[in-house]
């Protein structure tokens, strides 16, 4: 299963240029379920938090777990001013009140500028070229500002609590995922909803009571 998300990193690193690069895992939990999932997307835009929230809801669906959106059950006084510990002890009993067990998280955590080369290196195999071929094919990288074109890779984390009643509410997994400038953001959403779902499943959360 592991080779599945590597194959499926690479083909949406080739469309979308979203990658899974680092995909861990509680050492302590063999396998979690979970029969009702909060989906938590926390973004500044609306559109964007509803599009993320309701993506994901709708692959739980299909896999015949229960999920809310984020959206649908917070008071907008939770995500419209800072919040102390004590209040989001007050959310999380309130969510074990409703039967929530587990939590979703997932959020931007940073970005930064890269720099890639613009021009091919045309050579790379010919074992016959000289010092002055290669030398005068890419001298450009001393002095041409366009010899390198900028990019920014955003990274993101997608995190799995458990608020299961009567055990430690911990972290059961962590993803983090680059996503590279993308040109669609809806494409992008699907794609990185589709990265995580694969990784749960390939480490046998929440979706391992399922029956394809």
């Amino acid at each position: 299963m592991k080779k599945l998300i590597v194959v499926l990193s690479l083909m949406l690193m080739g469309c979308s240029s979203i990658s899974l690069v680092e995909n861990w895992k509680n050492p302590d939990i063999v396998l979690f379920n979970a029969n009702k999932v909060l989906i938590v997307g926390m973004a500044q835009s609306d559109d964007t938090r509803e599009n993320f929230e309701s993506e994901l809801q709708e692959e739980f669906t299909d896999r015949n777990v229960e999920a809310w959106r984020s959206i649908d059950i917070f008071d907008l006084s939770l995500t419209d001013s800072r919040k102390t510990d004590k209040e989001l002890d007050a959310v999380e009993q309130s969510l074990l009140d409703k039967d929530f067990d587990a939590i979703l998280l997932t959020k931007i955590t940073g970005s930064e500028d890269r720099d890639n080369f613009v021009k091919s290196i045309s050579r790379w195999d010919d074992h016959q070229a000289r010092f002055n071929d290669d030398y005068l094919e890419h001298q450009g990288i001393y002095y041409d500002d366009a010899y390198y074109e900028k990019y920014t890779v955003y990274h993101a984390e997608t995190t799995l609590y458990c608020i299961c009643e009567g055990k430690e509410r911990a972290m059961i997994w962590r993803g983090i995922i680059e996503i590279t400038e993308p040109d669609n953001i809806d494409k992008a959403i699907k794609d990185y909803v589709k990265l995580v779902i694969t990784a749960m499943e390939d480490q046998d959360l929440v979706f391992t009571l399922q029956v394809d």
